[in-house]
């Protein structure tokens, strides 16, 4: 008889986001006709820059012509998308070989996808608070999760130490949700444990265009010995738009390598057995962020995001309420005011000045009284939210 996965039925029973859904349609129909300030989802509200869609303009009108057309790309990414990529990375003093990057359709993918790579008796260590699907799809590859709780006392920046034998290190940074952002130091003391222990971190880059600091690292292979424990997964949604479009790419090194067995050469067979590529339009499109043009563009565009995020935390700031993240990252996390909890602090911000945000509790127990917003709305609705805060809050 066919027995299903029974893991599902380990998962929590509403999906963070779904929960705010859920309570967001219910305001709506409850109050037809008011207007929502969201501020929580991690959506851009900026179009794919110039460059972009030009892009992808001349790739369509390519797919109409048999002499210009592309069928199947190849599975692990075009070569002119991974040497962009290799090239970008280059321009920070990280080199890497093209045939370590592989394209995926977006780092949520991949980041669910990449447990292929290892046994299911290989236990995961996920630093929290942490983006839910970290800990969802271990629980769904059936594997032991060990969670390592952050807090204000170390910034929301948790170090190696007295850790539960753990073989898959969950990290992201920036991260979402604190914004909190490792240094390098801070960075190599979790490069050094892997290479101690035999561990590979999963290192989620999905923000790191937003770090303006130069001392602060982009990548994981800024990091002495990082490419003999680690793999970097990154995505262009918020770095360039492509949320609705689905693009990002996954390095996997060359020197990568567990029991004799390349995880580079065992990622190559798994994405030629599983997907069949990403469209050669989308790829033409991902190529052009890369490009000087493109990465003016898109780095107007942060630049809008961060202007939100300074609207945001001046307004926390004048209400006296605590926050880390919004400098280097596009989220913002702070403590919710009076002893709320955070769900409690969500239906109090939705029913009074029905602004929207993302309770702390979904991204893990140690999360609780504490709240996100992002900084991807409007920047009107932004303006309009922080005057609400501040006459709410003040």
């Amino acid at each position: 008889m066919m027995k299903p996965n029974v893991n599902y039925a380990a998962l929590k029973d509403s999906y963070l986001f779904a929960g705010i859904a859920k309570k967001t349609q219910a305001y709506l129909e409850e109050n037809p006709g008011k207007r929502l300030y969201r501020m929580g989802i991690g959506d851009v509200s900026l179009p794919l820059c110039p460059a972009v869609i030009d892009a992808l303009h001349k790739a369509v009108d390519e797919q109409a012509k048999a002499e210009t057309f592309h069928g199947y790309m190849p599975e692990c990414g075009a070569p002119f998308l991974r040497e962009a990529i290799a090239k970008h990375y280059a321009e920070r003093n990280v080199r890497l070989q093209p045939d370590e990057v592989f394209v995926s359709s977006g780092a949520s993918d991949e980041l669910g996808d990449i447990l292929d790579l290892f046994d299911k008796k290989n236990a995961a260590l996920v630093l929290e608070p942490a983006y839910p699907a970290y800990v969802d799809a271990s629980v769904i590859a059936g594997r032991q999760i060990f969670h390592l709780p952050a807090g204000r006392e170390n910034g929301f920046l948790p170090s190696p130490e007295n850790l539960p034998a753990a073989d898959l290190i969950y990290i992201c940074s920036p991260n979402s949700p604190t914004g909190a952002v490792y240094t390098k130091a801070g960075l190599q003391a979790w490069v050094d444990h892997a290479n101690a222990t035999g561990a590979v971190i999963l290192f989620d880059a999905a923000y790191e265009a937003y770090i303006e600091d130069p001392a602060l690292p982009h990548s994981i292979f800024e990091l002495d010995g990082a490419k003999t424990c680690a793999i970097e997964i990154c995505s262009l949604s918020k770095t360039a738009g492509f949320t609705g479009t689905r693009l990002g790419y996954t390095v996997v090194p060359q020197a990568l390598e567990r029991e004799g067995m390349s995880l580079n050469a065992m990622w190559v067979r798994n994405r030629t057995t599983k997907t069949n590529g990403v469209s050669y339009l989308l790829q033409r499109g991902g190529a052009a962020v890369f490009t000087p043009e493109g990465q003016a563009q898109v780095k107007s565009q942060i630049a809008v995001y961060k202007r939100n995020a300074k609207v945001l935390t001046d307004a926390l700031d004048d209400c006296g309420i605590w926050y880390t993240g919004g400098k280097n990252a596009p989220y913002i996390w702070l403590n919710c005011p009076n002893g709320m909890g955070s769900w409690e602090f969500f239906d109090y911000l939705l029913h009074e000045i029905r602004v929207v945000g993302t309770p702390g509790e979904g991204f893990g127990k140690c999360g609780e009284g504490f709240f996100r917003f992002s900084t991807f709305a409007s920047p009107e609705d932004t303006v309009e939210a922080a005057n609400r805060l501040r006459k709410l809050l003040k």
